[in-house]
């Protein structure tokens, strides 16, 4: 384009803020960017008190804060956010079967819905784009007037994030299979 560069600069797509009245760095907190983290510290609890078995999924809706480069689009990039997501946690081995069965799931709820077919698209993330999270993950594109935008996105997840809880926090993240008497992580499909 012709314009000036700035050197490469470090963003943080978290917002930063300070609990308390004092701003030092020991009040230091971040508005979480997803409601994910919570189902993977809130599993065990949930598998204590419900008694259920894998597969299992734990459902949330709440606020979700980024601090976004570029506002803009309307709804599609603003920092405060009304988000909906699932954990679904699976026996590992199952987790591609799984993922398939919910990027299925998911376009025929749009379809059932009345949209369109070609107003839908799945779109596989590159290799260079997937998150350090995922094993494999799609997105639910609709076409509105502006372009493809996604809808949502479905992500093998692994077992990714309850092995790093289980890894910082020093907890079992394990679940027993009464069945099969063996323990294990569970994969998560989000």
């Amino acid at each position: 384009c012709g314009g000036e560069l700035t050197e490469p600069r470090q963003f943080n797509l978290m917002f930063k803020t300070f609990m308390g009245p004092i701003e030092e760095e020991a009040n230091v907190v971040y508005l979480r960017p997803e409601t994910a983290q919570g189902m993977f510290v809130n599993f065990q609890n949930v598998l204590n008190t419900t008694r259920k078995r894998l597969p299992l999924g734990i459902a949330q809706i709440g606020k979700a804060f980024r601090n976004e480069i570029t506002t803009g689009n309307f709804i599609f990039r603003s920092r405060e956010f009304e988000q909906m997501e699932i954990e679904f946690f699976v026996k590992p081995g199952t987790d591609e079967e799984w993922f398939n069965y919910w990027l299925q799931e998911r376009l025929n709820w749009y379809l059932k819905l009345g949209i369109k077919k070609e107003n839908l698209r799945l779109r596989q993330h590159t290799k260079g784009e997937l998150a350090h999270y995922a094993r494999a993950c799609y997105d639910i594109d609709y076409l509105f007037p502006m372009g493809w935008s996604e809808l949502e996105g479905i992500a093998n997840r692994g077992d990714f994030d309850l092995v790093q809880h289980a890894n910082y926090s020093g907890k079992s993240l394990d679940y027993f299979d009464e069945e099969t008497k063996e323990h294990f992580i569970p994969c998560v499909i989000d």
